[in-house]
């Protein structure tokens, strides 16, 4: 079950702290989703502290680290601080997109937009190259230029072209961006004003957990042999998995569904028992509960356990088979 309330979101906090404290290898991830756990629970301080803490030491990923400590500063009156390390951000001009759409994103939210523009412009011309294919972080750079430049009120470019075919939500973009939705919240009528608010909390939550989250939305794949030694020493999780042909099939039919709705960054963590059986034992909880089974997917997810799926058209099936892909789990039929 997701947190929801900010004391669920504390707690989910300190568990992944406690984690990174037993796995120090990966303790970057680990620290990041702590942080945005305190983040939404509004203890903004404390999550300040935990990125200062990946600062000090010699983090994988910087830039992204100080992009989600600028936009943090400024959401509680640190706007000076917040300033400086997204100008130090677009001076250093990371090849990574993350940063990128995190500052701008940020100075969006403070209404900057011209300067948000600026950054996702730079960004784009940077990191956006005519012959090679956009990936999602790319893609995402050019949609959130286009609600920007939605916003200012500018005409389509070449950029924005691409952004409104790359778009599978839906709800057209031009329409998603619409600045008279954003107007609406100006309505005197409090139904109308309601239902927008609700539609940008909506939005805004999506945005939230896609930049929130280091890792993937990761599907547990147990191998054959793996889960039959599973079951049979907790047949208590017999009935999540009635065969692996079965488990396979819903791994794969999971996925698929996930990608149609819109999500991205999606991934498969394999398991073995004797991983799981520690995993339980971290938690102080018995390996029978099914309710362990998806934390221990997020914790090898956290810790950068997850293959990304789907696997390419040429790679091998994710289920392990020598098959292609395409001729296994990745046909039409398969799922």
């Amino acid at each position: 079950m997701r947190p929801d309330t900010p004391a669920e979101h504390i707690a989910e906090a300190e568990r992944l702290i406690r984690t990174a404290t037993r796995y120090p290898e990966d303790q970057e991830p680990l620290l990041l989703q702590a942080a945005a756990h305190l983040e939404l629970a509004d203890a903004r301080e404390r999550a300040s502290t935990l990125y200062d803490q990946l600062l000090a030491g010699s983090p994988a990923d910087p830039h992204l680290i100080k992009a989600l400590q600028a936009a943090n500063l400024w959401e509680y009156g640190h706007e000076a601080e917040a300033r400086a390390l997204i100008s130090g951000i677009r001076t250093a001009a990371p090849a990574d997109p993350a940063p990128w759409e995190v500052i701008a994103e940020s100075l969006e939210a403070h209404d900057e937009l011209e300067a948000s523009l600026d950054c996702f412009n730079e960004a784009a011309t940077l990191l956006v190259a005519d012959a090679a294919p956009l990936t999602p972080a790319t893609t995402a750079l050019l949609t959130g230029r286009h609600r920007v430049r939605r916003l200012l009120g500018l005409p389509h470019d070449d950029w924005d072209m691409v952004a409104d075919t790359r778009h599978i939500g839906p709800i057209p973009l031009d329409e998603l961006h619409d600045p008279k939705r954003i107007w609406a919240l100006g309505s005197d009528d409090p139904a109308e004003l309601r239902a927008e608010i609700a539609r940008l909390r909506a939005e805004l939550g999506d945005r939230r957990a896609a930049l929130s989250r280091p890792f993937p939305v990761a599907m547990l794949h147990w191998p054959e042999r793996e889960l039959d030694e599973l079951v049979t020493a907790y047949p208590t999780l017999a009935a999540e998995y009635p065969s692996h042909d079965a488990h396979l099939a819903h791994i794969e039919a999971s996925l698929r569904a996930l990608a149609a709705s819109g999500t991205t960054n999606l991934g498969i963590v394999t398991g073995s028992v004797p991983s799981y059986e520690a995993f339980a034992a971290s938690e102080k909880t018995s390996p029978a509960s099914p309710s362990l089974l998806a934390e221990y997917a997020t914790t090898l997810a956290a810790r950068g356990k997850a293959d990304t799926w789907p696997p390419t058209s040429t790679g091998p099936c994710w289920c392990g088979s020598t098959k292609p892909y395409p001729e296994c789990h990745g046909g039409p039929t398969a799922a």
